[in-house]
């Protein structure tokens, strides 16, 4: 644990710092938000980009790899699905759940697996991503459109622009076909990905509002426990179950443990969303985080 939690404080330092900054007048309001769409349209997905074009697609663990992540996903799913029923939930406030359950901080994920697990973490951390953030956009997006008058473009206008998707695909693309990033492309998207973490978890720090965390407390301190500690263990139970073990279990599990992610609060006030809800999630899931995910990794295999 203690080599764990000298790996992970940097992460979280710049989470702080990002939130010390903006509370304290740094540049203003207008050059966080400029910050932040420069991340998420830029930068991150050239890191996204990168390590698609990289990673091994016909690694012979890949596949138990996708059937974990799937089955789980699907598990999740199915259990929203039948609360949502139950408890007879708008889509509102289903797909503000269904966020909060299940999407996660990549910024976050990223950067705690480069601190423990090194290039060889972060080579299949992003046959995970590559699965996981195309599947989880789509319920999301269903889940805050469904309703009676939903459209097809409703659905799929958000995932046609989404650029984590686009650079997702993007990378695949040319890792499959053999083209990879010729003619120094690489150095280039090397450089502009190496900025976006870093820039990510500040702007992590800077979106983070606790005066929503006076709302619906218990509904917070539940998802927030069930996100950070009950899913991770429903997903170690099916990585046992399936025999997959080591570095690939470790890392799928690390992604389920991750706090949810802070686009899921753009995402909401887009489509509708109870957005305040969503930001007291958003905040308390990444605050918690600070001590769940420390423990989770100190807990899960250093390497395979």
């Amino acid at each position: 644990m203690p080599s764990v939690l000298i790996a992970l404080w940097p992460t979280f330092a710049l989470i702080i710092m990002g939130y010390v900054l903006r509370r304290g007048g740094f540049a203003g309001q207008a050059f966080w938000e400029g910050a932040d769409r420069l991340n998420y349209f830029l930068l991150f997905p050239a890191l996204l980009v990168g390590s698609m074009t990289h990673s091994p697609f016909t690694s012979p663990g890949l596949g138990g790899i996708a059937l974990l992540i799937l089955i789980c996903i699907a598990l999740l799913w199915l259990v929203l699905l039948g609360l949502r029923r139950y408890y007879r939930w708008p889509a509102s406030r289903f797909g503000v759940l269904v966020q909060g359950a299940m999407r996660f901080n990549t910024y976050l994920g990223l950067a705690a697996i480069s601190a423990v697990y090194g290039s060889e973490g972060l080579a299949i951390a992003a046959i995970v991503m590559a699965i996981k953030i195309p599947v989880l956009n789509v319920l999301s997006v269903w889940a805050l459109a469904s309703g009676p008058q939903l459209q097809l473009r409703q659905l799929l206008g958000p995932l046609a622009k989404n650029p984590l998707i686009l650079a997702c695909l993007l990378g695949i693309g040319l890792n499959l076909s053999g083209i990879g990033l010729p003619l120094g492309t690489d150095n280039l998207v090397n450089m502009l990905g190496a900025g976006s973490l870093p820039l990510g978890l500040l702007c992590v720090g800077a979106a983070l509002q606790p005066a929503y965390l006076l709302g619906e407390r218990r509904t917070l301190l539940l998802t927030s426990g069930i996100k950070l500690l009950l899913v991770p263990a429903l997903v170690a139970v099916v990585a046992w179950l399936l025999g997959i073990e080591g570095l690939l279990a470790a890392l799928v599990i690390l992604f389920f443990a991750l706090p949810t992610a802070p686009t899921a609060y753009a995402l909401a006030r887009q489509l509708n969303g109870d957005s305040q809800l969503m930001a007291g999630i958003i905040t308390l899931q990444t605050l918690l985080a600070m001590l769940s995910l420390p423990l989770v990794i100190g807990l899960l295999p250093a390497s395979g």
